[in-house]
């Protein structure tokens, strides 16, 4: 629903190309649903895709209001001043709005609120923007959002302190679930978000300075979608928690921004185009390093019968050939062959990965196998985990349905201790270690141990 919004929006305003494969209404949709952070967050067990999906709908709904009075141009005709559509607009600005509330709290508000409210103060278009006040907006947005928030309230009194005030506002201003980070954290994850079209962002970079030179930035439609991407990167870093997740709202007008300014860089300059390219043999360039990186990390018997050599070997050459291509399209100032090659990679390394080397990886990367293979312990009661990082402890207490009880090297009986090689180096240290220790190549490392002397 999300790319169909932004495949929508960018029809709406851009209407459709003559080369219709170089037409943003095409391209957004497509960068979107094709990019790192969408691929991973789609398939993880969080509301997270959920809020930006609904973030998404509800900031498209607002354009159609903000264009019926005037704040937005569009390459369709404009929707006239309190028409049915307007109302319709209104209606779904605050349902949609409503239901981000309901995937993950009141981020929802402050996110799309405060990405309009810059664009406003920064064009002065404080006009149209309150008019998303509009009674029927706030209506909708309660009669969707405020039953079930109520219900909770009502049947659980620490509802309110808990959920509202500890996981959103404490979250926000204080580092109590430990999730700190350095000030410039989600500046790479924004650039590894909208992998492998990353170089597509110097293409919006040139564009924008092309808009800033003439002074014709207030009057862009781009400048209301840079406001859209741009705060909740700034908000969330000045929270004192951070994760990926929490950008991903800056992801589909991101896609919006580098469908609409890398079509104009290709036609303009064959520079411009080289340049955007050569960001495009870089990323895979990068991505081959960085499997040569991690190949290496995995035992000698490699993924599956493939050595961790020859998965290198293969990506570095893949690389180079997709660089080669890549390069000739800049040079041919051939747009649709730099989206179709890259389109087409993406495709076939998901394919790839899901069917041959993610099941391989299963073992490093989830707790599932672990639960599995230690469900029928005859000592259940007697596993414990040690300095295991947070991932690993919810995964392991998901699949074992109980959370797993932390190890203490006072625990005077014996044990089996699921840990990492920092918390095996401490173990050994303390001579808790009950036998001669084999380590799995594993994830998660299993380690025996013997009991105090009585």
């Amino acid at each position: 629903m999300a790319a169909l919004a932004i495949g929508w929006l960018g029809w709406k305003h851009y209407g459709v190309a003559e080369n219709f494969r170089e037409s943003p209404a095409l391209l957004a949709p497509l960068i979107f649903s094709t990019s790192v952070a969408v691929i991973g967050f789609s398939r993880a067990a969080t509301p997270d895709m959920l809020f930006s999906a609904c973030i998404v709908l509800a900031m498209v709904s607002a354009s159609g209001t903000l264009q019926s009075r005037g704040g937005l141009r569009a390459a369709s005709e404009l929707v006239p001043r309190g028409s049915p559509r307007e109302t319709f607009d209104l209606a779904l600005f605050g349902i949609f709005l409503g239901l981000a509330v309901l995937a993950k709290g009141p981020a929802a508000v402050i996110l799309a609120g405060g990405a309009i409210a810059l664009w406003a103060l920064a064009t002065s278009q404080w006009r149209p923007a309150f008019r998303l006040l509009h009674p029927i907006a706030i209506g909708s947005f309660c009669v969707v959002a405020l039953p079930w928030y109520v219900m909770c309230a009502a049947r659980n009194p620490d509802f309110i302190r808990v959920f509202i005030f500890q996981h959103n506002f404490e979250r926000y201003l204080t580092p109590v679930f430990q999730h700190r980070q350095p000030f410039w954290f989600f500046g790479w994850v924004t650039l590894l978000a909208v992998l492998p079209w990353t170089a597509l962002l110097i293409s919006a970079g040139q564009e924008g300075l092309r808009l800033w030179r003439e002074k014709s930035w207030g009057n862009s439609l781009g400048f209301f979608y840079a406001c859209w991407a741009v705060f909740p990167i700034v908000f969330f870093t000045l929270s004192q928690s951070k994760l990926p997740g929490y950008i991903l709202p800056a992801v589909p007008p991101l896609a919006l921004l580098c469908a609409v300014s890398a079509p104009r860089v290709f036609r303009r300059s064959r520079v411009g185009a080289i340049s955007v390219s050569a960001g495009f043999a870089f990323v895979w360039a990068a991505l081959s390093l960085f499997v040569f990186y991690r190949a290496r990390q995995f035992p000698s018997g490699g993924i599956g019968t493939i050595s961790p050599l020859t998965v290198s070997k293969c990506a570095i050459a893949i690389s180079f050939l997709l660089a080669m291509i890549l390069l000739f399209a800049g040079i041919r100032q051939k747009l649709s062959l730099t989206v179709a090659i890259t389109s087409l990679s993406v495709a076939a390394t998901v394919a790839v990965a899901n069917m041959a080397i993610l099941p391989e990886l299963d073992p490093y990367l989830s707790a599932r196998p672990h639960a599995a293979f230690l469900r029928g312990d005859l000592r259940p009661d007697r596993i414990f985990t040690y300095r295991l990082n947070r991932s690993w402890n919810y995964g392991l207490a998901f699949y074992f349905r109980r959370e797993l009880s932390e190890w203490s090297p006072n625990e005077p009986d014996a044990a089996l201790v699921l840990t990492n090689q920092k918390g095996i180096e401490e173990i050994t240290k303390a001579g808790r270690v009950q036998g001669e220790l084999n380590e799995p190549q594993q994830g998660i490392l299993y380690v025996p141990i013997s009991p105090l002397p009585r």
